[in-house]
């Protein structure tokens, strides 16, 4: 069983994509990243920033396609008891599409969707995590999830996960914007999305950049689309949303000190 200090922490991120080859292209163009392929028995790409594992790639199964998935970024969130995480998630309405499964030398997930329909992987790693630091350049350094309930997001998010809450955005008639994390760890924010808001409950995960406005950029050249920014948040960050060119959606993400 992994240690108890995974729990709560996002802890892989990894994007299911209806053409590997040409993420590959983008995402090292765009990001900066290295793709390397994973010496295991299925067809897996790791993403890599210097000597540091930042997530993975694998084509969207045939099976989830003809179900009418879309390309998406999967977060994995540790618990150091997968099996269990899985149970409480059925019982707070949570459904499972892919029961606790091993991963051979790595870890055991399950795929969960929340009550309100938003997906994640739970997740328990063989042997030790890695020590939890602030994310840097190349790593995902937010978690956002836009929810049609708030409230209950936040009771099912931090029974399973330990999560507290940070500080908080008042958005006027959006809402209040919640942030949260763990052990000193801010991990992202949940908020109500709009009622005409296209797509249901989804997370979406930033990236940390050296600058957001070069990126956008670059996201564009390779066939990408920024569909939100950049636009600077409060305490000086600059984001933008973006969707790659398989329909993906992410985000990318610059500290302030970041532009001088």
């Amino acid at each position: 069983m992994a240690e108890e200090n995974i729990r709560g922490r996002f802890v892989w991120h990894e994007l299911m994509t209806t053409d590997p080859e040409a993420a590959k292209a983008f995402y090292t163009a765009v990001i900066g990243w290295k793709a390397k392929e994973w010496e295991g028995p299925n067809p897996y790409t790791l993403w890599i920033w210097g000597e540091s594992q930042m997530g993975g790639l694998m084509e969207l199964p045939k099976q989830a396609r003809d179900m009418g998935a879309p390309p998406s970024w999967m977060g994995y969130i540790g618990t150091p008891d997968v099996d269990a995480t899985t149970a409480r998630a059925r019982e707070l309405g949570a459904t499972v599409p892919v029961p606790p499964s091993d991963i051979p030398t790595i870890g055991r997930f399950s795929v969960l969707q929340d009550p309100q329909g938003a997906s994640f992987d739970a997740f328990t790693p063989n042997g030790e995590a890695r020590p939890e630091t602030a994310p840097g350049l190349g790593d995902f350094s937010w978690h956002e999830l836009a929810t049609t309930d708030q409230n209950a997001a936040w009771d099912f998010y931090s029974d399973l996960f330990g999560w507290e809450k940070t500080s908080a955005m008042d958005m006027g008639p959006a809402g209040v914007y919640q942030m949260f994390g763990h052990g000193g760890f801010v991990y992202g924010g949940i908020y109500n999305k709009a009622k005409e808001s296209p797509g249901p409950p989804a997370w979406l995960h930033y990236i940390r950049v050296e600058d957001v406005h070069r990126t956008s950029e670059k996201i564009k050249e390779h066939g990408g689309q920024v569909v939100n920014g950049p636009m600077e948040v409060p305490g000086g960050d600059w984001v933008a949303m973006a969707v790659d060119p398989q329909g993906a959606p992410f985000a990318v993400h610059h500290k302030a000190q970041a532009q001088s």
